[in-house]
């Protein structure tokens, strides 16, 4: 289980990423798609577009780490940008695990992983 502080910035690229990407290409992404600064110390949440994968980008002040998680079954439910040009959101550290656990944040409740995407 990961837990995360309450004042960590978490940003969210709502638009799927090829997650064959490593620490160079995520890095890039932050950057150009999400328009931050990888060094802040915010972590970068990636999804592919099938919605099964998840990369976390988080720079710890002396290098660059990567979580990945793969669902076995089912999808994540992505939260949407309230703008259509929005390629990103900011999510509470609460929420992204909220999100990691399973928990659907629009309707904030655990939805069954089978259900797949809606």
């Amino acid at each position: 289980m990961l837990s995360f502080h309450s004042h960590l910035k978490v940003f969210l690229a709502t638009a799927p990423c090829d997650l064959r990407a490593s620490f160079t290409g995520l890095w890039a992404a932050a950057q150009q798609q999400l328009g931050e600064d990888p060094k802040s110390g915010a972590l970068f949440v990636f999804g592919n577009r099938r919605r099964n994968r998840i990369k976390i980008l988080y720079f710890d002040g002396t290098g660059v780490c990567i979580l990945m998680k793969r669902l076995e079954e089912g999808t994540y439910r992505w939260p949407q940008s309230a703008t259509e040009s929005g390629s990103k959101l900011q999510l509470a550290p609460q929420a992204l695990q909220l999100l990691l656990d399973g928990v659907e944040l629009k309707d904030a409740g655990r939805r069954a992983w089978y259900e797949g995407a809606k």
